[in-house]
């Protein structure tokens, strides 16, 4: 099975920090993503919302990175959460766990920039950045 999601969005939030009982740290953000479609000769616009966690030496340097505003190209997993509220009623969540977040433009300023945020084990296992050649076609 293929479990793998790549999106670019914009913070909507600044992250926000905690740590696993394990002492892990656990970081949260949610992104906002545009769609533009033409619907006969007029333009539309429709906004989705994606809730993305990170985890362990990623998370950190997300917690510290990032803040609302930035437009970021995320690299994960879809995670679904189930859980049982307090009627009774059967919840669940899906969200995208990150692997890798790369910046792609800071709030104000003018350009794209080159900023990769990776786990350490990741970072080492990688040779070119993703997305970094003009030659590459999507497969879409």
């Amino acid at each position: 099975m293929l479990n793998k999601v790549i999106i670019i969005g914009n913070l909507v939030r600044d992250p926000s920090i905690g740590y696993l009982p394990s002492g892990s740290p656990v970081t949260e953000f949610s992104i906002a993503y545009n769609r533009r479609f033409k619907v006969k000769e007029e333009w539309r616009e429709e906004t989705h919302f994606f809730d993305v966690r990170a985890y362990g030496k990623l998370a950190e340097n997300l917690g510290t990175r990032l803040f609302k505003g930035y437009t970021v190209v995320i690299e994960g997993r879809l995670s679904q959460d189930r859980w049982v509220d307090k009627e009774g009623k059967n919840q669940s969540k899906i969200r995208i766990v990150a692997e890798s977040v790369r910046i792609i433009r800071k709030p104000r300023t003018e350009g794209p920039i080159e900023e990769e945020v990776l786990p350490e084990d990741i970072e080492q296992s990688i040779e070119e950045k993703p997305f970094s050649s003009e030659e590459d076609e999507l497969p879409f």
